[in-house]
């Protein structure tokens, strides 16, 4: 019988990780005792979905998703609820005897006899991942006692005494983690990791507290406490993100860092006085959202080609831009991912640091202090790094500093806040730094946007009127042929036929012709011509090849790119 391949040699060979990643983790294996795929995972090195996909692999069985799948009610009557948490299994299919689980540890033998013993059913087993089992529990049994829902209806008139402003639970003996407040704080936070929120919106309004999710770009309203909760809500928040819950009247941030559905996670907390009370966003901030490889971005396969040979080169400038919210963060950290190993040495200036990545130094912009990108940038170019990256360039000082950084032996990777991607060298210019170093600094420039993608599980094929295809560029011979796709709206995507979202790109990398009309200050209009004629796609034209390719409709397309004239 063939040995199975040790888990660390497939996940390496998957480009997950590199062999000194792998080293790490087994010197921490010895000392823990935990399992490599547990350690890696901890490292923040690997993801639990990537785990699982190279235990499949190890152990050649299907990796399923039991929340996409439509199970009968004989297979989920099979398994008690206790029994699936207990155990981390999931049924997937029953019939003539034999009984098909998903589970998310292949070792865990002690599960499969219990089940063959409590249904009298041959088992057959394969994979999944714990946050797939977690949300096909959520879609199949519901979460009884400990949905928001039905935590709201356990706030009647005699659960919170107010005195002063603060809530007290009654009995004041009672365990803090007891507290219903601290409860619904929590699960209000764990409801919005498992529907894929981006935000946490609490909003103040004169007869109610209106809570929204930030799900792929949109704003849902979900159930809502009673107003009276409001200030015992926001208090609780504050405590959380060491804010001063005295201090009402003006702007605070803070942070708040914990462990959710086994996942740890940052929320970036905002507090805004408003005129019924303080509007509280959390940004959810989950490391696991920023380890995709570049190729899991979006790119086509030539635009993928050229960022690959972009982000290799030894020196120069590389900007990514694009409006707050369109994943210029995820796209920087995948390259910093891709070029992290030990023989380079990276570091970052940042305003806040969202995401700590292992092996690279981080330094976090403090504007109180005096501690700004400049002066950070200034003394990272004492600490002979090969690559930097400046959070954003937003003023004449770091932009000189960058540039000149990428004039003398460094790459710099950096964020600007402009249209499309020839904006930025004008961008530039105005903002103080001179054409010849604009122009001979730059390597590329990367406009981007996030677009939401079909659902998988109401996937349609769908038909569009040439009036509509042309307001992006598309004519009916362009599409003859072709299957084009809309999402009829299911409970997956909550009736919305768009789940998920990946990023469009406008890649305008640096030729002699730009660079020279970059020197001589030539319109915006000429050089996005030249780009245009040099190979680069528009954001709108690469937004049509993924309508050609299924993944997305002409209305989101048009969403986030002016229309055709």
């Amino acid at each position: 019988m063939a040995r199975r391949a040790f888990l660390g040699k497939i996940l390496e060979s998957k480009g997950y990780i590199t062999q000194e990643q792998l080293d790490e983790a087994l010197e921490k294996q010895k000392q823990s005792g935990q399992r490599i795929g547990e350690v890696l995972a901890e490292l923040g090195y690997v993801t639990d979905r990537q785990v699982s996909e190279a235990l499949a692999d190890q152990f050649g069985v299907e990796l399923v998703n039991p929340a996409a799948r439509e199970i009968s009610e004989i297979a989920l009557q099979s398994i008690p609820k206790a029994t699936i948490k207990e155990h981390l299994v999931f049924p997937i299919e029953r019939g003539d005897g034999i009984l098909k689980v998903a589970m998310v540890d292949p070792m865990n033998l002690f599960a499969l006899d219990n089940l063959r013993f409590a249904t009298n059913c041959d088992i057959q087993w394969v994979l999944c991942c714990k946050e797939d089992l977690e949300n096909a529990v959520h879609k199949h049994y519901g979460i009884d006692e400990e949905t928001v829902d039905n935590m709201l209806q356990e706030f009647t008139e005699s659960d919170i005494v107010y005195s002063g402003g603060e809530a007290k639970a009654e009995g004041q003996e009672e365990e803090e983690e007891d507290a219903p407040i601290i409860r619904l704080v929590q699960l209000i936070i764990t409801e919005a990791l498992r529907q894929r929120a981006s935000d946490i919106h609490i909003e103040p309004m004169e007869n109610r507290l209106r809570i929204r999710y930030r799900i792929d770009g949109d704003c849902f309203e979900v159930q809502s406490p009673p107003k009276r909760l409001q200030g015992s809500i926001i208090s609780r928040i504050k405590i959380m993100a060491d804010i001063d819950i005295a201090e009402k009247r003006k702007p605070t941030d803070g942070r708040i860092k914990m462990k959710v559905l086994g996942r740890a996670i940052d929320l970036r907390v905002s507090c805004l006085p408003a005129s019924h009370g303080e509007s509280v966003v959390m940004r959810i901030l989950d490391k696991q959202s920023v380890l995709l490889g570049i190729q899991d971005l979006g790119f086509m396969d030539d635009d993928y080609a050229k960022f690959q040979g972009i982000i290799k080169r030894p020196t120069g400038l590389f900007l990514v831009t694009g409006p707050t919210g369109s994943g210029k963060t995820t796209t920087l950290y995948a390259a910093l991912n891709e070029l992290n190993r030990p023989d380079v040495k990276i570091i970052t200036a940042e305003n806040p640091v969202e995401y700590n990545l292992s092996g690279i130094n981080q330094a976090e912009v403090k504007e109180a202090i005096g501690y700004s990108f400049g002066r950070i940038l200034r003394a990272m170019l004492r600490q002979a790094p090969n690559v930097i990256l400046v959070g954003e360039i937003r003023d004449t000082e770091t932009a000189e500093i960058a540039v000149q950084a990428a004039l003398t032996g460094h790459l710099v990777f950096s964020t600007l806040h402009t249209n499309d991607a020839p904006s930025s060298l004008t961008r530039l210019i105005d903002m103080g730094v001179a054409p010849f170093l604009v122009s001979s600094s730059i390597q590329a420039v990367m406009a981007q946007r996030l677009l939401r993608t079909i659902c998988k599980n109401c996937k349609t094929p769908t038909t569009y009127t040439p009036e509509e295809l042309n307001t992006v560029g598309l004519k009916p011979s362009d599409v003859e042929g072709v299957t084009l796709f809309n999402g009829a709206g299911c409970s997956e995507c909550r009736e919305t036929g768009y789940r998920g979202r990946l990023a469009i790109f406008e890649l305008m990398e640096m030729n002699a012709s730009l660079r020279d009309m970059a020197f001589k200050k030539e319109p915006i209009h000429r050089m996005r011509e030249e780009a245009i004629h040099t190979g680069m796609k528009t954001l709108q034209q690469d937004g049509v090849r993924k309508i050609l390719s299924g993944v997305t409709t002409v209305p989101e397309v048009l969403a986030v790119t002016a229309a055709k004239d």
